[in-house]
């Protein structure tokens, strides 16, 4: 049963036509009815089922106006690092000792960065940590001897973008409280790396089939896709 907030929101937003980003996000704003900084967020179907090959997308993008979303670090190295780490902003930090917790189960973190050295005994982790899209990967960045900028990135504005197996895309633009600037600077450089995925594949037509973008308790709309100048 719909809320009375929610009622008062403009109804079948979803069929209206598709409109520019920038032209949009006033009325996304107004309609961020909550007490909270409610999330700006894109909701995008790629055309992953190609004849030939299916298309899968995960990367990484550090986003030029930020997310505001704080994000817990843990960082898993050798002995001689583990004070860069702290020094870095990353909570959890260790070893061997770490890698002994995470066996348990004891996964207290929502991105983990390891060094190239350790990763060999922590990718026999992989059904604990796999499932939960907390795996290092070299393609992300979060397989690395910088510890430093990995976790600097990861602290302040870096998203990853990956489609589910029917080609859905959820990914976040920013909050309410940010200025309309801040927010098409993130959707432009979300923008940007699609493009970038598109031309590392081999994909047939547009990659991407359809676009809405929402408020996090608000109703959707129909998006234009397209830089915005």
């Amino acid at each position: 049963m719909s809320s009375k907030r929610f009622n008062k929101l403009p109804e079948k937003t979803r069929d209206l036509k598709s409109e520019d980003l920038a032209k949009l996000i006033p009325i996304l704003k107004q309609n961020c009815t909550t007490k909270f900084d409610e999330s700006l967020d894109l909701s995008l179907q790629i055309n992953n089922k190609q004849k030939k090959s299916e298309i899968n997308i995960r990367t990484v993008i550090n986003l030029p106006g930020g997310s505001s979303k704080k994000v817990k670090v843990g960082v898993v190295c050798e002995e001689n690092k583990l004070q860069e780490a702290k020094d870095a902003g990353a909570e959890i930090v260790g070893g061997d000792e770490l890698i002994e917790e995470i066996k348990t189960g004891n996964i207290n973190f929502e991105k983990l960065i390891c060094t190239p050295g350790m990763m060999i005994k922590l990718s026999k982790l992989g059904k604990v940590l796999g499932p939960k899209g907390l795996m290092p990967n070299p393609k992300l960045g979060s397989v690395t001897n910088d510890i430093k900028k990995s976790v600097t990135d990861a602290k302040s504005g870096q998203v990853e973008i990956r489609n589910d197996k029917d080609g859905n895309i959820g990914v976040s633009i920013g909050k309410k409280s940010f200025s309309d600037d801040k927010l098409i600077k993130n959707f432009n450089a979300i923008l940007d790396s699609l493009e970038k995925e598109k031309s590392n594949n081999t994909v047939k037509g547009d990659l991407i089939k359809s676009a809405f973008v929402t408020s996090t308790m608000g109703v959707s709309y129909r998006l234009k896709l397209g830089k915005v100048i």
